[in-house]
């Protein structure tokens, strides 16, 4: 068993969903939880302006983290995982800064490995009979108010996320690794290899973004655990 790090933008919404779904994955190690309050932005500008500076010191030095990190060093950590959002309508926003920003979090055993929810973290549950998940897309450059927009269009039974249980955690895996592939590939099935995010991210800008400001609606947590485990154990899930 080892440690493993995750870090979030925020502290609510993001808690509910590593509580559960830590009780059906991941379960073999340690999670610890931690957030870093602010947009992803700023601490890229501050990892990258103090070359002494890693990203675990400060997300230590983060008022609401010390009580949480406070017992433990860098070296506890086999693995450093980051969950942002794509928010393009925030003033912050910015296609080629977020390109940087991706690039430089890429290795989970290093500086951590970056996931992006498009457009934030709500898409998990962006779902129900009547949405054509495989098309559907939404603004990405104004505030469209999406958390009401989610709350009134996913199906019922995926709106309170600590009540989810393992098969809903397996349909909504399979629905995001799909449309995973199909921003990438265009095709809507399960991806045999895992796909980068940058690749996802430069995919989104080209098909998307640059063509009407919309995003392809995709949760980073499917794509984390395809990521984590591999094509073997995720298509042996899907089909037990």
């Amino acid at each position: 068993m080892s440690n493993i790090l995750f870090v979030f933008e925020g502290e609510r919404t993001e808690k509910q969903i590593t509580d559960n779904l830590t009780k059906y994955f991941i379960n073999e190690n340690t999670i610890v939880q931690c957030a870093y309050c602010n947009d992803v932005y700023e601490l890229y500008k501050e990892i990258v302006g103090d070359e002494d500076l890693d990203t675990f010191a400060l997300l230590k030095q983060i008022p609401q983290n010390q009580g949480i990190l406070s017992e433990y060093k860098r070296v506890d950590f086999a693995e450093i995982y980051l969950f942002f959002d794509y928010d393009g309508h925030d003033n912050w926003a910015d296609d080629d800064n977020l390109r940087e920003v991706i690039n430089f979090f890429n290795e989970e055993t290093e500086r951590g490995k970056i996931f992006i929810s498009y457009p934030m973290i709500e898409a998990l549950k962006h779902y129900s009979d009547s949405i054509d998940f495989q098309h559907l897309t939404v603004k990405a450059k104004e505030n469209i108010r999406y958390k009401k927009m989610v709350g009134d269009q996913a199906k019922n039974e995926l709106k309170q996320i600590k009540k989810y249980t393992k098969a809903i955690w397996v349909q909504l895996i399979e629905i995001h690794l799909k449309k995973m592939n199909f921003i990438i590939n265009d095709v809507f099935e399960l991806p045999a290899n895992q796909i980068s995010q940058i690749d996802i991210f430069l995919k989104q800008l080209e098909k998307f973004i640059r063509r009407d400001a919309r995003v392809a609606v995709l949760s980073a947590f499917p794509v984390f655990l395809f990521d984590y485990y591999g094509y073997k154990y995720i298509s042996n899930l899907l089909s037990e």
